[in-house]
């Protein structure tokens, strides 16, 4: 049986999958999966900038799929080539590298995954700042020195990080196919009864709110997300991922 193992997180550093912090690759192959609950950061900089991470990712001897978080570069991310890959779209960023699109639903590993990234940024308080504005280099250093939480729009922040009314539609038509029954879902973000479980005053957001409704509505055995920054499992069937590498047990499912 393929073995597939789930982690968070990684905002560009892989690290984690070295041979010395993850011994277990040692006897994997491709068919073998090692699965990101979003913010990969692997697509940031531009080809000379990310080149030999992504090499060093794909050299590796699994095959490493994500779904997207909101720290993402959708502008580099979406010029990917796509393909159809175990019943769903992806975007292929290199062979064995392969970001799992909104709103599809996949067969990985003998189980049937429904993937929606995305999330709401909540390190943006003080603003996105425009690099077309006339004074954006002003702006920029005087909110760096009040070390305020802000983004540059097209260089670290984009719209793009919450889904489409199109990839909202994909998704609910993927889902009627499916029957509203999957083995696992995977997202970046948690519905929005999950994330005020985990948070009260957490403000649900459009993307939240749809998540709730697949919650109420899909079969399913166990969600997977990340971008909380926490290890944590709510009602035995939503797990946070943040840095660990947890096999997924497809028997247990």
């Amino acid at each position: 049986m393929n073995e597939l193992y789930i982690t968070g997180d990684c905002h560009g550093d892989f690290q984690r999958f070295t041979t010395r912090n993850f011994p277990q690759l040692k006897g994997m192959d491709r068919d073998d999966c090692v699965i990101l609950a979003g913010d990969f950061g692997g697509v940031w900089g531009g080809e000379q900038t990310d080149r030999h991470k992504l090499d060093w990712l794909e050299a590796k001897p699994f095959t490493t799929l994500f779904v997207d978080g909101n720290h993402e570069n959708f502008a580099l991310l979406n010029t990917c080539p796509e393909q159809e890959w175990h019943g769903g779209r992806v975007h292929v960023v290199r062979p064995h590298v392969l970001h799992l699109m909104r709103g599809q639903v996949f067969d990985i590993g003998g189980l049937t995954w429904f993937t929606m990234g995305g999330a709401a940024s909540h390190d943006i308080e003080d603003g996105i700042l425009d690099p077309a504005v006339p004074d954006f280099e002003r702006r920029y250093w005087t909110l760096r020195r009040m070390n305020a939480r802000f983004r540059v729009l097209d260089r670290s922040w984009w719209p793009e990080e919450m889904p489409s009314e199109t990839e909202y539609a994909e998704a609910e038509t993927n889902l009627e196919r499916a029957g509203w029954c999957v083995d696992c879902v995977l997202t970046h973000c948690a519905p929005t009864s999950i994330a005020q479980r985990m948070n009260r005053h957490y403000q649900p957001d459009k993307l939240t709110d749809f998540l709730e409704t697949v919650r109420q509505r899909c079969r399913f055995s166990r969600w997977f997300c990340g971008h909380y920054h926490i290890n944590q499992v709510i009602d035995e069937r939503f797990v946070i991922q943040r840095e660990q590498i947890s096999r997924i047990e497809a028997d247990s499912i």
